[in-house]
């Protein structure tokens, strides 16, 4: 219990030092990307399979596959599932191009924070001005950290995503 608090404190002090955009940007942005995320993989393993296997079974139940008809059912077949494959997938690639983004915002929001800092004091304090530098740093390199877990969970959703939409287009077969 007391290594739980100590993390909790740890992960508090940490979003205090990063300010707002941190705690209201980057935070929510890092949270809704995961689960979206998350969501994906849960869907690539449970409820895939099913949608893969319906489309099959209804295009296994044609009589006839040769025709301009046939081709335009197999292709919507395919494309409702491709459809529910990618389904958030654009959303995950928009965050993760966001979350650098919104770093970026905290880092200019810190600095601005520096500056005014200087403009009151006159300049004169290095100690208080690189304490504000740091601070101003800390929303950058989450950020980055949001966005790079992000690209390593988007290459998996992607790499899935592709395997099964080409294995979808093997299984329907037009050999009738």
């Amino acid at each position: 219990m007391d290594a739980l608090n100590d993390a909790l404190t740890g992960i508090q002090d940490f979003l205090n030092m990063g300010g707002e955009v941190l705690k209201y940007f980057i935070v929510p942005l890092l949270f809704l990307l995961w689960t979206l995320i998350f969501e994906r993989v849960w869907y690539f393993k449970t409820s895939l399979k099913g949608d893969v296997q319906a489309a099959i079974d209804t295009w296994e139940e044609r009589a006839e596959r040769r025709s301009k008809r046939a081709h335009q059912v197999r292709d919507a077949l395919i494309s409702r599932v491709e459809m529910k494959i990618d389904e958030n997938m654009d959303m995950v690639k928009t965050m993760i191009a966001l979350a650098p983004l919104f770093g970026l915002m905290g880092t200019v929001w810190g600095m601005i924070h520096v500056f005014d800092i200087m403009g009151i004091t006159g300049g004169g304090d290095a100690k208080s001005m690189a304490s504000g530098v740091f601070k101003a740093t800390i929303p950058t390199m989450a950020g980055m950290v949001t966005a790079i877990s992000g690209v390593f969970g988007n290459t998996y959703l992607d790499r899935v995503s592709t395997r099964e939409k080409g294995l979808l287009e093997d299984h329907m077969t037009m050999d009738h």
